[in-house]
């Protein structure tokens, strides 16, 4: 029969290094190669993604004098600290891409020296450096540490105060609570001034220090100890003090935003948000939701407190360093769900409770090492450490597969607004027109964008109502020939698409592409149509095309053939088809195409309604190197979702050829 036991107690004598020279060689060998590592996953590829929109704020925010700063953030939902200290650190490497994420990654690496401090000072340096790798390679925090923006920060003072908290609760020694206690406060200040998730590290730590505070009363040693207990405790609310002092300037302002600013939580079932957190907080953003049964056990057997009958006195002590990472973890999840806060961009704001879960799991491997039997068979003797080897091997080899994911696969590449300027100014006009829809990109577009053409931010703010955002874009069609619109975010900003709208009914789409979450759209203006060609065309059972207008048919390569389509279905349709329009070279072979959805995809033909008229319009962009010749105009429809299936005209073909177009000699 096995008996197992824990060897020493929960705190440090569980997992002390040798205090040989030796040993602490070894040990800040081991260190250093850790903070090796954190550098190198963050300062590696740092600078080869586009800023995307949040990247650009932090730009022009970094660029204006302190008080700008604060008086735009004001204006945001994010307070001034990271943006100032943002300013000051692009004075000293300028604001190139890796300029501006640098200090991303510095602050990255310090929160990994800081969660071995941490973990030291709670359970060890063993427990410390293991919890301190599993932060190195963990692709949440490593993705942050590579954006310009202040979540990486937020996390390295979360680790910071959780570091001086443990300094200021364990420590006997009355001046060394006195020199942490200032600086808790301040560190908790400069935490409130990065970011309005802040508190959740500070209420952790409330939480924590009542339960510390419970077991000193209950303890055997309270009479001699009261007087002590009193001065700390009186010292922990003086600290918290002066931190809410030293945030009084923004507070009014904090919580104006805060209370204001729209909800953006998901309706999610509550176990598959927890199950999404729970993955990035043991792996990362690239592993998938849920924890794996390793990570299940080590945070299961973190909980065993080791039994030490000779130190009584100490258990109570030992068992609270236990719960100051789970109750790290456990507020923040909770505060998280409770305010409605989930959703996948927002996972952000638990970056320090991912701290908090390493050191968890760091503290489970050691409590599965230190594991002995009773039993004298070796192989059963040992099976605690082989167990704790390979969980551990297993967590490493799992983080280090999600690294390369995050550098190389698109899905976890950042919208890239580098490439969208770079098509849009190869060809560009002077009297073309860009519409930024919404208007928050103008900061990160500007960021790249050098070009003459005018630039449109639309709508121009939450205040702006539809009918205005409407006319302005009106206006853009009628002054403009070309006009390229980036849209990004209008869920939030142009909720019911009043510009794509516009624009797909009044102008002509050319065209669409993806650059991560951001759409660039073209279209092609003009009002110089002839009057429309009366049809009776059927496609198909039960769609008819009315007629058609065609702009004139003799063009130069890189002019814009515009066409106006009238569709009519006799019956509501319940399939979706795209319109394809086509031009052909004397041999019939394909050199040119359109496809899309009716009015730019905003009418697909399920949406149709029985006997409804529907203005569709496309233009077709004439290729530069097309020689002058005569070319065939057609045009079809068929099933989006086989586009083999093309709907049939009455001869038996499935196009119906629309005019000749000309292209002369430039």
């Amino acid at each position: 029969m096995m008996r197992w036991r824990c060897g020493g107690e929960g705190g440090h004598k569980m997992t002390r290094i040798a205090a040989s020279d030796t040993g602490r060689a070894a040990l800040w060998v081991l260190i250093v190669a850790v903070l090796l590592l954190a550098a190198a996953t963050r300062w590696h590829m740092i600078g080869e993604q586009s800023l995307w929109n949040d990247e650009g704020t932090s730009y022009v925010q970094a660029t204006r004098s302190l008080g700008a700063i604060a008086d735009n953030a004001a204006r945001d939902i994010h307070p001034p600290g990271y943006y100032w200290m943002l300013a000051g650190w692009v004075r000293l490497v300028g604001t190139s891409e890796l300029g501006l994420r640098s200090l991303s990654a510095l602050a990255g690496v310090l929160s990994v020296a800081l969660t071995f401090a941490l973990g030291r000072r709670l359970f060890g340096a063993a427990v410390g450096g293991l919890a301190a790798g599993f932060v190195a390679l963990n692709t949440f925090s490593i993705t942050y540490g590579q954006e310009a923006r202040m979540y990486a920060l937020l996390a390295m003072w979360g680790a910071a105060s959780m570091w001086l908290f443990a300094v200021f609760a364990l420590s006997a020694n009355q001046q060394t609570r006195r020199r942490a206690a200032p600086a808790l406060a301040l560190v908790n200040a400069a935490g409130l001034y990065t970011h309005y998730a802040f508190p959740f590290v500070m209420l952790a730590q409330g939480i924590a220090f009542l339960v510390y505070a419970a077991l000193k009363i209950t303890a055997p040693t309270i009479r001699r100890d009261m007087a002590d207990w009193k001065r700390q405790t009186a010292l922990y609310v003086a600290l918290n003090a002066l931190t809410l002092a030293l945030f009084a300037p923004w507070l009014s302002t904090a919580l104006a935003q805060i209370t204001t600013w729209p909800t953006t939580g998901d309706a999610i079932p509550a176990s598959e948000a927890l199950a999404v957190i729970l993955g990035y907080m043991a792996f990362g953003i690239t592993s998938g939701p849920g924890v794996t049964i390793a990570v299940a056990f080590f945070l299961l057997f973190a909980l065993v407190q080791a039994r030490d009958e000779t130190d009584a006195e100490a258990r109570p002590r030992a068992g609270w360093r236990v719960l100051v990472p789970v109750l790290w973890v456990a507020v923040s999840v909770g505060l998280f769900m409770a305010l409605d806060l989930f959703r996948e961009a927002n996972l952000k704001f638990l970056l320090p409770a991912q701290i908090g879960f390493a050191l968890w799991m760091a503290r489970g491997v050691a409590v599965l090492w230190h594991i002995r039997t009773r039993d004298d068979h070796a192989l059963i003797r040992h099976t605690p450490k082989i167990a704790a080897l390979l969980g551990t091997a297993y967590l490493f080899v799992t983080l280090g597969a999600g690294l390369s994911p995050l550098y190389h696969d698109p899905a976890y590449q950042r919208d890239d607004y580098r490439a969208i300027v770079a098509d849009i100014e190869s060809n560009l006009h002077r009297d073309d027109a860009i519409i930024l829809n919404g208007a928050g990109q103008a900061e990160v577009f500007g960021y790249y964008y050098t070009g003459a053409a005018e630039v449109y931010p639309l709508p121009e703010g939450f205040s702006i109502g539809d009918e205005d955002t409407a006319a302005q874009t009106r206006a853009i069609i009628a002054r403009h020939r070309m006009i390229y619109a980036v849209l990004w975010g209008t869920d939030e900003r142009d909720p019911r698409r009043v510009v794509e709208t516009t624009l797909g009914t009044l102008a002509y789409p050319v065209d669409s592409r993806w650059f991560g979450d951001v759409r660039l759209a073209r279209y092609a203006a003009g009002d110089d149509m002839p009057p429309a060609t009366a049809l009776d065309l059927r496609f198909g059972d039960s769609i008819t095309l009315i007629d058609y207008t065609l702009s004139p048919v003799t063009v130069r390569a890189g002019d814009a053939v515009r066409l106006r389509l009238t569709w009519q279905a006799e019956t509501a349709l319940d399939g979706r088809y795209k319109v394809f329009v086509q031009l052909l070279n004397p041999d019939g072979v394909l050199v040119a195409q359109r496809d899309s959805e009716p009015v730019g995809d905003l009418r697909p033909t399920f949406t149709w309604a029985a006997g409804e008229r529907i203005s569709d319009r496309h233009a077709l962009i004439i290729p530069n190197d097309l020689p002058p010749t005569h070319y065939s105009l057609i045009i079809g429809l068929y099933n989006a979702d086989n586009p083999s299936m093309r709907l049939i005209l009455a001869d038996g073909r499935d196009y119906f050829l629309l005019e000749t177009i000309t292209i002369a000699e430039s």
